[in-house]
């Protein structure tokens, strides 16, 4: 009889996982996130198209590739399963880009402020290295048993930090350490 309630009770399991979207080890990264002393970087979500136009500036949206309904929809979907994990708070940062932003936002989970650090080099090659360089200094000085801090950026600049493509709407976790500034957890896809 044992056996099957502790059968019972791991199937239960599995199922709540499935119904949520995340694998056992999306799960664990999801109550490492709640105890601290990590970042979450999340690419912006769906925003149609490849770079910006040629007329691009900063703070005016309309010269920039945006979100679209769906971009929003998986937006605030994302923030929605982690309200539902228990993340109800964190520091957040953005990258200064609109659909970054308004992913940020739109995740509802904390009050964003913009980090230029973030913004993205793909089309700025000129910005990698200087924007690298001070995003490390950012994460190198997060307290290593702080809260969680999620960073809202492009496809590049997690590539340069955790060596890991994602696709729109998707995340990397990283663990502060004492010593050394991070190291990489794993990747998330939100189901979106």
């Amino acid at each position: 009889m044992r056996f099957w309630g502790c059968l019972l009770v791991c199937l239960s399991g599995l199922v709540t996982l499935a119904m949520a979207g995340l694998d056992s080890d999306q799960a664990e990264m999801i109550e490492r996130m709640k105890a601290g002393g990590h970042i979450l970087m999340i690419r912006h979500a769906l925003a149609p198209g490849n770079g910006d136009p040629a007329d691009f500036r900063i703070g005016v949206c309309s010269t920039q590739r945006n979100l679209d309904d769906r971009g929003r929809e998986q937006a605030r979907a994302i923030g929605k399963l982690l309200r539902s994990k228990g993340i109800t708070t964190a520091r957040v940062y953005s990258s200064q880009w609109c659909r970054c932003l308004e992913t940020a936002e739109l995740l509802a989970i904390g009050s964003v402020a913009e980090l230029p650090a973030l913004n993205s080099f793909y089309e700025l090659t000129q910005d990698r290295e200087p924007n690298l360089k001070a995003l490390r200094k950012f994460i190198a000085e997060q307290p290593s048993d702080g809260v969680l801090v999620i960073l809202v950026t492009h496809l590049v600049t997690i590539s340069a930090i955790a060596d890991e493509g994602v696709s729109s709407g998707e995340g990397v976790l990283l663990k502060l350490n004492k010593d050394a500034p991070y190291n990489i957890v794993g990747r998330l896809n939100f189901g979106s």
